[in-house]
């Protein structure tokens, strides 16, 4: 193993992808310290990991971020998917063609991407090459159309076709691995006259479970997580974005339940985390509320917390459940990954609770947060060990 490079991708939008690459990458560390990892990543996944130590190529400026296509296709917390697939379509070729560039000037041994769709189309259609061995980190199987509209029914059969088909003929170059259970696998055909879901996993997938970036045993106990992060013993309640993008309504919608809840609890703390919105005027909220920026270890928060009003982010509810705390989630209205996969896998697990952003008015979320708070929280056997599961394959794959 000595020697060996590996290039890690985390450019896809959001934090958590590159919080759980990380703890990929620590886990490879662990197992076998003389690997080299270099990355590439968007701006704000950048400065997590340089400043987490990790050492970065100078090519990752040349990154498209998809960040900001974001401001252009999230508004009143929906999501418009048909725009997203119209925007990203050019910065995703872009992207591609610099993963070949870079593979040609440093020579990976092995090339790690966290949901690289762009590469994946392009190795499939013939327009770029990779001369090492691909592995790609998933956290949904197909696309669902969510609603009636046929241009959206269209565009998913579409998109589909094209991810089935790109997987089968990169098959001898990229292992696919899948962020999930068995569970988390549509029972279904990824569209009509399309493989069906299961039975292409079964083929072409390694199952990895959860990705979590701590050990939940080492955050049980409250009071001691609370006196390190410098809380006191007061009915704490964290808001969080979970992200970059999505989530300003939302913080605002606590805002106004937090005045409500303050007339009855008058030592209520809420803390609010935004992530950094992209150039969005910051949320209206009380005078007194605290806000903060993006947190890297968020998660120290959340185990501090009675409990958690987030957006429905797969990082961010899977952590949540990992801790045992009781949330509420938001699943951003159009966003078929949240709305379906990340709210069944909560509801079998019996985590968070399912929130709907268009329905729920100031009222109605103080008195969803004053029943949840510190509502216990019983978990069956959930895999939380896939950091270590993807570095195990990733060193198979060096190996090879």
């Amino acid at each position: 193993m000595e020697g060996k490079k590996v290039l890690f991708i985390s450019w896809q939008g959001g934090m958590g992808h590159v919080t759980r690459d990380l703890a990929i990458v620590k886990e490879l560390y662990r197992l076998a310290p003389e690997i080299e990892v270099l990355w590439v990543a968007h701006p704000q996944a950048a400065r997590f990991l340089s400043e987490a130590g990790e050492k970065l190529l100078p090519e990752t400026d040349q990154v498209e971020d998809y960040n900001l296509i974001g401001r252009q296709i999230i508004e009143d917390f929906r999501l418009d998917l048909v725009k997203y697939a119209q925007l990203s379509a050019e910065p995703k070729r872009k992207n591609a063609k610099l993963l070949e560039q870079l593979q040609r000037k440093y020579g990976f041994d092995l090339i790690v991407g966290d949901e690289i769709y762009g590469p994946l189309v392009a190795l499939a259609r013939g327009e770029i090459e990779l001369d090492c061995h691909v592995i790609m980190i998933e956290d949904f199987i197909r696309y669902q159309p969510l609603g009636k509209n046929p241009i959206v029914r269209i565009a998913a059969f579409f998109k589909n076709r094209l991810l089935s088909t790109s997987i089968k003929k990169t098959a001898s170059q990229i292992t696919h691995l899948f962020v999930g259970e068995w569970e988390d696998v549509p029972d279904r055909r990824f569209d009509v006259f399309l493989p069906h879901c299961r039975e292409f996993v079964r083929k072409y997938y390694h199952l990895l479970g959860y990705i979590v970036r701590f050990d939940p045993d080492k955050y049980q106990n409250k009071s001691e997580v609370r006196k390190q992060l410098g809380y006191g013993p007061e009915p704490l309640v964290i808001c969080a974005t979970g992200g970059t993008i999505a989530g300003k309504e939302l913080l605002e919608l606590c805002g106004q339940s937090y005045l409500l809840l303050k007339k009855e609890i008058p030592d209520l703390r809420m803390v609010f985390i935004c992530g950094e919105l992209y150039g969005y005027e910051p949320p209206r909220l009380p005078s007194d509320a605290e806000v903060h920026n993006f947190l890297p270890n968020i998660y120290e928060h959340y185990a501090a917390c009675d409990t958690a009003v987030v957006v429905g982010g797969g990082t961010t509810t899977i952590e949540l459940t990992a801790l045992k705390k009781p949330f509420l989630f938001f699943p951003l209205e159009n966003q078929f990954d949240q709305q379906l996969f990340v709210s069944e896998r909560t509801e079998r697990h019996g985590a968070g609770i399912r929130m709907d952003y268009r329905k729920t008015t100031p009222e109605m979320l103080a008195q969803a947060i004053k029943e949840n708070m510190n509502r216990k929280v019983e978990l069956g056997d959930i895999p939380f060990d896939g950091a270590k599961k993807a570095a195990e394959l990733i060193i198979e794959k060096l190996n090879a």
